[in-house]
């Protein structure tokens, strides 16, 4: 929704009421015109008299503002029961001098008759009920009773200017109800173009399903929202359901949440999801959506969390029995209050009541994680644009509050993988696809991540099977076609497991080989060692011998030749001085 930009460049900004009604102040950027009159209009049924009403209740309740109703249909007591079952308690407002509400007869017959009216005793009367108990808010119910019967336009004009001239005198803020006119917004076709303000409501029938639409034409000196807004009637009074005006201002968080199974947690690069985020789960019939999204319930119970579970198929009962066959847990943590599961068929509420039932139970019960499975069931109440408004609404509610979403959908074998039917894939923070890995004769499970914001993620197509254990995430079997599941990846690794044993026994008869050839080798060494040995001693005998026949001859010469004289030079045979 735009900014107010009076407000922004300083000047006086429009004072405002506050209504009190949820959602309608934040279209309105704070409330309708304050000391102006404002006109809501719409057929039978779509609610006019209870907006009118709960905007007199909240001005008293909540901003101590009094209001005076002046009704020209029903009356007080009709009034206070009609609104007794949204929990307002007109007569004790009254009592305390809050509200006043007056009853107003008007004979049509009698209009008719005198041909002669104005609105002066109703200004006295007004102003009376005003000045006693200060009102600040006023709700004509409905101004058609007022001129239904008056033939004379130019005079009708008149007096209708004349009123909502006086309510603005008077400086108290009005609502005004009108009945649907025939090509205009009311019976007259002139309250719209006085009036400061209008609101359109409306109840149609699409498909056997009713919705309820707001919408404001008009907002002198505001902006405002300018679609259509879907608004719901419960027992808490009127709720508007917003769209454009939500804006993406959340709070964002580093912590993990566990998915519920250790393997699965392995794909993602943090380990988990981002605790506040959403994920979305699909894949076709019987791919365990249901199964993963139990799994991730148990876990943030585990963990000391709060789920809140909103099962579209099963009762809580067939759910918490088929959850315990894969040990799954469900029943602990109802009992002990963590867990909250509300089952319902989507088609027994429409879109918008879903969802303000979900705002409802999360107030409540203050969940850490919300499970929706599926919200492709709510196809069956509306179309895939208004599935996706409401999904769209939702998913920004839930990350406003930090509450992890798990979103399961079903789609079907003609749909892409990357494609939902309610598209809502883009807007989810994390994307887990399960389909069927079909081989020859079987049908397999297989899961992969198609997204993850803020974190690294696999890319690989895991096989999973669901044991009496929970669910098992196998090891990637990777063959000439691709990967291999089911009986192939029993066959490939029986295979695998039959020449694991070949490789063993081929290696041990290579170590077998080895082994012989190192003592044949050692062996060789050993005779190489021993003739070696033997030449060896051989020539030490040798070279004994040889030295042994040597020293006798050496000896015997020394003892046959004298000495010579030491210095005596020419005693030495053969020498012959040089002359």
């Amino acid at each position: 929704m735009q900014e107010n930009p009076t407000a922004s460049s300083g000047l006086a900004a429009l004072p405002k009421a506050p209504t009190g009604i949820e959602g309608l102040d934040e279209i309105t950027a704070g409330g309708l015109p304050q000391g102006r009159p404002t006109l809501i209009c719409g057929s039978a049924g779509c609610g006019k008299t209870l907006m009118g009403i709960e905007f007199l209740v909240r001005g008293a309740l909540v901003y101590n503002e009094p209001g005076v109703l002046m009704a020209f249909e029903e009356t007080a007591e009709e009034l206070a029961a009609n609104v007794a079952s949204l929990g307002f308690n007109l007569p004790e407002l009254q009592a305390q001098k809050l509200l006043r509400v007056d009853h107003v007869h008007i004979d049509r017959s009698e209009i008719e008759e005198t041909g002669e009216y104005d609105l002066d005793g109703l200004f006295i009367r007004l102003g009376y009920a005003i000045d006693t108990i200060g009102a600040k808010r006023v709700v004509l119910d409905t101004i058609e009773s007022l001129f239904s019967g008056f033939p004379n336009e130019a005079v009708l004009r008149s007096e209708i200017r004349r009123l909502f001239r006086w309510l603005k005198d008077k400086g108290v803020t009005t609502v005004i109800t009108a009945e649907r006119g025939e090509g205009s917004l009311t019976r007259q076709g002139l309250e719209e173009y006085v009036s400061d303000c209008v609101i359109l409501l409306d109840n149609r029938v699409i498909d056997q399903i009713t919705t309820r639409r707001l919408r404001i034409v008009k907002y002198r000196g505001s902006t405002h929202g300018t679609n259509e807004y879907p608004y719901l009637i419960t027992e808490d009074g009127i709720s508007v359901l917003p769209v454009t005006s939500l804006k993406l201002e959340h709070e964002v968080s580093d912590q993990i949440v566990s998915t519920g199974v250790a393997a699965l947690d392995e794909m993602f690069g943090r380990r988990g999801f981002y605790a506040g985020s959403s994920v979305l789960l699909t894949g076709t019939a019987g791919t365990a959506k249901t199964t993963l999204a139990a799994a991730f319930a148990q876990e943030v119970c585990r963990q000391g969390g709060r789920c809140l579970y909103f099962a579209f198929e099963e009762s809580p009962q067939q759910l918490i029995r088929n959850m315990r066959s894969v040990s799954i847990d469900l029943q602990t943590y109802v009992e002990n209050g963590q867990l909250v599961i509300e089952a319902s068929r989507p088609t027994l509420n429409g879109l918008e009541r879903h969802l303000v039932t979900i705002h409802k139970m999360v107030g409540e019960f203050k969940p850490t994680a919300v499970i929706i499975d599926p919200i492709s069931n709510l196809i069956n109440v509306g179309n895939v644009t208004e599935v996706r408004s409401m999904l769209t609404r939702l998913i920004d509610f839930l990350k406003v509050n930090s509450i992890t979403a798990l979103f399961t959908s079903l789609i079907s074998g003609s749909m892409q993988m990357d494609t939902t039917e309610e598209g809502v894939s883009s807007l989810v923070d994390t994307w887990i696809s399960v389909r069927d890995l079909e081989g020859i004769g079987e049908r397999n499970r297989g899961l992969s991540i198609l997204k993850s914001r803020g974190m690294a993620h696999s890319n690989q197509v895991r096989e999973f099977i669901i044991t009496d254990k929970g669910v098992q995430l196998l090891d990637v079997v990777v063959g000439p076609a691709g990967i291999v599941t089911g009986a192939s990846r029993l066959a490939r690794q029986l295979q695998e497991q039959a020449q694991a044993v070949a490789a063993q026994q081929e290696l041990e008869r290579k170590n077998r080989e080895l082994e012989r050839r190192r003592r044949v080798l050692e062996a060789t060494i050993a005779n190489l060692r021993t003739e070696f040995e033997s030449v060896e001693e051989e020539f030490r005998q040798i070279n004994s011998q040889e030295h042994d026949r040597h020293q006798p001859n050496t000896s015997g010469k020394a003892k046959a030749t004298p000495a010579a004289p030491a210095g005596d030079e020419a005693a030495t045979p053969g020498l012959q001085p040089n002359l």
